[in-house]
């Protein structure tokens, strides 16, 4: 329980980090409300599992073991990161927005929102390398399947919780946020962050 109570902690500090995640939901939520926001961050958590679930039965050993599998999920995941910083620097130079009322319901909003959470996280190789690097650290040689699955469904929940406060906040202050000269410059920063963290992944060693 020490050893838990101290990978909570660890957890919760790491999940505040920003990383593609964040600037996934950032995005949707800007442009979509909080509807796609909380689906962004369902999919950026469904990843963890299928992630955490996959390191727990030893499949994250066998992907990173084998290179050319481990490489295509990485430039996979770089080339995606890089579409939607595009996708979101254009915005920014079209400056044409709709409104508030006509973006949260239009149709897809949820799938979408998911489909870029997922997509996102699912093939981001520094997620598999905390299942497999940091979590043993915790837990020690030879832990059993159920422990090394709960602890990783912990970092997902606590990762959940989080997205969902950011959603709830941008949310609330979308009316603001949604002005045209404020939309442009946040679509910029997003659009720059995007593209920062896939290069971040290109020049990382795999």
């Amino acid at each position: 329980m020490a050893d838990y109570a101290t990978f909570v902690v660890f957890a919760a500090v790491l999940v505040l980090v920003p990383g593609p995640d964040f600037a996934v939901v950032v995005k949707n939520t800007l442009s979509g409300g909080r509807r796609r926001g909380s689906w962004s961050a369902v999919g950026v958590t469904a990843s963890n599992v299928v992630q955490g679930a996959a390191a727990a039965a030893g499949l994250a050993a066998l992907v990173v073991r084998v290179e050319p599998l481990f490489q295509t999920i990485r430039w996979l995941g770089i080339g995606y990161l890089a579409w939607l910083g595009v996708q979101a620097l254009r915005s920014a130079v079209r400056g044409r927005y709709p409104d508030l009322s006509a973006t949260d319901a239009a149709p897809g909003l949820a799938m979408a929102g998911f489909r870029q959470g997922f997509l996102s996280n699912i093939t981001n190789p520094k997620v598999l390398a905390f299942y497999l690097a940091v979590l043993p650290q915790f837990l020690g040689p030879g832990a059993a399947v159920p422990v090394l699955a709960a602890f990783a469904l912990t970092h997902a929940v606590l990762g959940l919780g989080y997205l969902l406060a950011l959603v709830a906040g941008l949310d609330r202050a979308r009316a603001v946020l949604a002005r045209r000269p404020v939309r442009r410059a946040l679509d910029a920063l997003t659009g720059c962050a995007l593209l920062g963290f896939g290069v971040r992944l290109a020049v990382a060693r795999g």
